[in-house]
């Protein structure tokens, strides 16, 4: 019954990403590397496409939880600063930077977990280049894509998403502290509004 579930989960996958897989293609065309934004809600899926495309055109990924905000940098004033939670400042100086040049992207992953600097990744760009993750429209970082994608979901099936992938304990912080911060964000910055394509996921079985 799980192998019959995944299958068609799969089929409903490609039927609601399939504009996406068409504009990757069009865009494929172009010459030059291309940075795709997948912005959204917890929960949404944002991880799952991004690995699902990772393995249809070999992109490369970079994922916005790799840059999540020091625990030192938590003052209440950056908290307070619409899509203040993320690293903005160092996404910015070791990847979109270094990507536009065409040079060699080196950065640091942080862990949130050990509040510490963990693995060092040193990547070339591909052809085709993904940044996944809540704050991924930070206005900073928009003028640096081609395309850009937003996924949405029915909160109550946010909640339950989350809740599976997180457990209870882990679920409590996200509705208190993350998702609020998310959607001062994405309200604050009309951040749906910067998307060139939306899509609710809610029919998707993560």
């Amino acid at each position: 019954m799980s192998n019959l579930k995944s299958v068609q989960n799969a089929s409903v996958a490609e039927e609601i990403y399939a504009p996406v897989f068409e504009k990757i293609n069009q865009l494929s065309n172009d010459k030059h590397p291309i940075l795709i934004g997948i912005d959204g809600s917890a929960g949404s899926g944002k991880s799952s496409l991004a690995k699902l495309l990772f393995d249809k055109f070999d992109c490369q990924v970079f994922h916005m939880d790799d840059f999540f905000l020091p625990f030192e940098m938590k003052t209440e004033q950056r908290l307070q600063e619409p899509g203040g939670n993320v690293h903005y400042e160092r996404f910015l100086a070791e990847v979109l930077r270094p990507l536009k040049n065409g040079e060699t992207i080196s950065y640091h992953k942080y862990d949130c977990k050990l509040r510490m600097m963990v693995d060092t990744m040193d990547i070339n760009s591909e052809k085709i280049n993904i940044v996944e993750g809540v704050y991924s429209f930070h206005p900073l970082f928009l003028p640096f894509y081609n395309w850009k994608l937003f996924l949405k979901v029915n909160s109550a099936i946010q909640v339950d998403r989350i809740k599976q992938r997180e457990g209870t304990q882990k679920l409590q912080r996200f509705i208190n502290e993350w998702i609020p911060l998310e959607n001062h964000y994405f309200s604050t910055l009309e951040i749906e509004q910067q998307a060139d394509l939306i899509i609710d996921t809610s029919d998707l079985n993560q």
